[in-house]
This record gives structure tokens, C-alpha cells and sequence, in this order.
């Protein structure tokens, strides 16, 4: 046996035997045992500290709050060059243990074409499948316009099986699956839909997959990003969808669940001193008016820019993004962010402050600052 430790992609183990990139690149150690037999390990974090208008327990002064908003343990394992698999973590919502997100084997038929059974990432939209690491601006995007506290998990993650794959030299991706569906993991509070007690009908299993093509420099991945910091020109068009048949029920009613998006991402190299990105994406829920209040359009968008020379340990990258969703309750959500990053080594280590401003219809509007670091080894 040898030990072998390098700053290496966790998933790359995963990925380059399989030739579709798992998640971008981050730092991580590999023990290897032979011939395309390996072990990878490594952690994540995201930590911030937070002021919120009349958030604090007066109900009129600002909030002051530290939050440890991810952490995570990522393994990847090797058996041969068709067999790989992956398990990564992330603590729970008291923050006293830690929960399996991804568990799953990867099975390689084709050199573009691989099995995924286990709990994984169902097809979505491009901000679900980026996550929290490796979105522009970092985190999630609130959960306003990418939605998935119903059929997927609040962290997107669900039980299932998948066909991933890509042809024309890796710029046409595909993936479709089969899941559970209706499921909240615990990570965070679970809506009162999710209680399977009250659901009544048939069993029917959630449908999904994604479709997205590369016009301009190939993606590599199933596991996508949400930005390139520069590194890549990207023109790229994604349509995703899932439904399941009595996916949406409640205490007196049961209906069918089905969304649809449509996602835009271009990035530039050299437009001036830097890179620039622009993204945006359209979403359509139906819940069969079991849930009005999560039933509607939605809306996001978002604008970045990178510059290329360093300031000190790293470079900067402005931002703005946008999301609204109009839901069928009429009781519409905005939430406006303005920031910058600094990006000191990727996605492995940067630090970032956002103002923010939300809106809710009939009630005030509410801002908040947050600076929020980001580290992963």
C-alpha cells in the first residue's frame, strides 16, 4: 500500500476515471492501494457573522449573531476504474452531529456514461446542483427562487437512481432519475408537508432530469458550479424538471408536484481587467393548489466580476443578484443582495461581504449585513 497526500480534487478520484467531473476542484488528501484503488478525504466549512434588522429579541434592534452555517466531511473511494463512490456530510440543525447529504456508488458503463444509485443530488436547476460552495457570492440563494423543500430535501439531496452522461465532447449534458420524492432531510426544519403520515393516494415515485448545452468552453460535471472565477468562456443553456404523482399533501388535501426551470450562464474572459459573468434563471411550481403559498414563478439573476490582478493574498469580485417569487398566495418575496468577494485560493478559501434586502408582501422591508468565510482542505 502507499500514502500519497496532494492538493487534489476530492472528487477527481470519482471523476476522471469515470471522464464526468463529480464537483469542482478543491483541496484534499488520497491514500491509494494499488492500481485505481483510492481512498480521498477532506472538510468544508462555512462560517459568518450576521446583523438583521429588528431581528434581535426586543424585536426593533438589529440581531448580532456568529452561525457556523456548514461543515462538512467529504470521502471518496475508488474499487477499479468503473466502480467509484462518495460520502459526504454535513452537521445537523443543532450542530451536534453529522448526517449523511451524498452516499452513492457510480457505476461507469461508457466512458460518457455512468450509473448513480444511493442519495445524491436529483437533476435541477444550476443553482441546486452548484450548492453553497461554489455559487457566485457563496451560499445558497435564500431558497426564494430555487425551491426545493418539496421532493428533494431542503439540501437537494434524495434517494434514487440516475443516468448521467455527456456527448459532443462533453458541451451536451444529460442527466434523468428516478427518487423517492416528498422527502425533507433533517438538516434543516422540515415543512409541515413533509409529514408522509397525512399522504394519502398512490406511491408514486419523483421523475426528474436535466438537459444543458455548452456553447462555448465544456463544463465538466454532474456536480455543477455556479461560477468559474475567470477560469473558464461559458455561454450555457439548462432546463431541468421533476413532477411526481401525489407529491404534494397535506393534513386535507393530496396533489401532484411538478417545477420546471430554465437556467443562463455566460462568463467572459478578458473584458477589461478581468472576467465577467452573468446569470439567470426561470422557475414554475404546481403543487395542484395543495399549497398555494408554494405554488407560482419564480425569478433570479445575478452579475459578477473578477478582477485579475491580486490585492494582497487574493482577487476581488463584485456582485449583484436578484430573486423574486411570486407565489399563488399573493404574498410575493424579493431579496436584493449587493457584495464582494475575496478570493484567495478558489473555492477553497475566500471571505465575502453582502448587504441584503428583503421584501415581503404586507410586511417591512428587512436588511441585513453579513461577512462570511469559506475554507475547504
Amino acid at each position: 500500500m502507499t500514502v500519497e497526500i496532494k492538493r487534489n480534487p476530492l472528487m477527481a478520484a470519482v471523476a476522471v476515471a469515470l471522464m464526468l467531473p463529480a464537483m469542482p476542484a478543491h483541496a484534499g488528501g488520497t491514500i491509494t492501494f494499488g492500481a485505481d484503488k483510492s481512498v480521498s478525504i477532506g472538510l468544508g466549512m462555512r462560517g459568518s457573522f450576521s446583523s438583521v434588522e429588528d431581528a434581535a429579541p426586543d424585536g426593533t434592534s438589529r440581531s448580532q449573531d456568529f452561525s457556523l452555517d456548514s461543515a462538512r466531511i467529504y470521502l471518496s473511494g475508488s474499487l477499479n476504474k468503473y466502480i467509484k463512490g462518495m460520502l459526504n456530510t454535513e452537521k445537523d440543525i443543532a450542530g451536534q452531529g453529522f448526517q449523511a447529504i451524498d452516499a452513492n456508488v457510480q457505476v461507469a458503463i461508457t466512458p460518457g456514461l455512468t450509473i448513480w444509485a444511493g442519495r445524491f443530488l436529483s437533476p435541477s436547476d444550476r443553482a441546486n446542483m452548484a450548492g453553497p460552495y461554489y455559487s457566485l457570492g457563496g451560499g445558497y440563494w435564500s431558497g426564494i427562487a430555487s425551491r426545493y423543500g418539496y421532493n428533494g430535501g431542503y439540501i437537494g439531496r434524495d434517494d434514487g437512481v440516475a443516468v448521467v452522461g455527456s456527448a459532443m465532447d462533453g458541451k451536451f449534458a444529460y442527466s434523468f432519475g428516478a427518487f423517492e420524492g416528498a422527502t425533507a432531510f433533517q438538516i434543516a426544519p422540515a415543512p409541515a408537508s413533509s409529514n408522509t403520515a397525512n399522504r394519502t393516494g398512490s406511491d408514486g415515485l419523483m421523475y426528474a432530469g436535466r438537459l444543458q448545452f455548452d456553447f462555448w468552453d465544456a463544463e465538466p460535471g454532474y456536480y455543477g458550479t455556479g461560477n468559474y472565477l475567470g477560469g473558464k468562456d461559458i455561454l450555457a443553456i439548462g432546463i431541468a424538471g421533476r413532477s411526481q404523482k401525489n407529491g404534494a399533501f397535506s393534513a386535507v388535501a393530496t396533489g401532484d408536484y411538478a417545477s420546471y426551470s430554465v437556467d443562463f450562464l455566460l462568463e467572459k474572459k478578458g473584458v477589461g481587467p478581468g472576467a465577467l459573468s452573468i446569470e439567470a434563471a426561470g422557475y414554475d411550481y404546481d403543487t395542484s393548489d395543495v399549497f398555494l403559498s408554494e405554488q407560482g414563478t419564480a425569478y433570479s439573476a445575478g452579475v459578477g466580476y473578477i478582477f485579475d490582478q491580486k490585492v494582497g493574498w487574493g482577487q476581488l469580485q463584485p456582485f449583484v443578484r436578484y430573486q423574486k417569487f411570486t407565489p399563488d398566495s399573493n404574498v410575493d418575496t424579493k431579496k436584493y443582495d449587493v457584495g464582494v468577494n475575496y478570493i484567495i485560493d478558489g473555492y477553497n478559501a475566500q471571505v465575502s461581504g453582502v448587504y441584503s434586502n428583503t421584501e415581503v408582501t404586507g410586511a417591512s422591508d428587512v436588511d441585513a449585513f453579513t461577512i462570511a468565510m469559506q475554507f475547504q482542505f
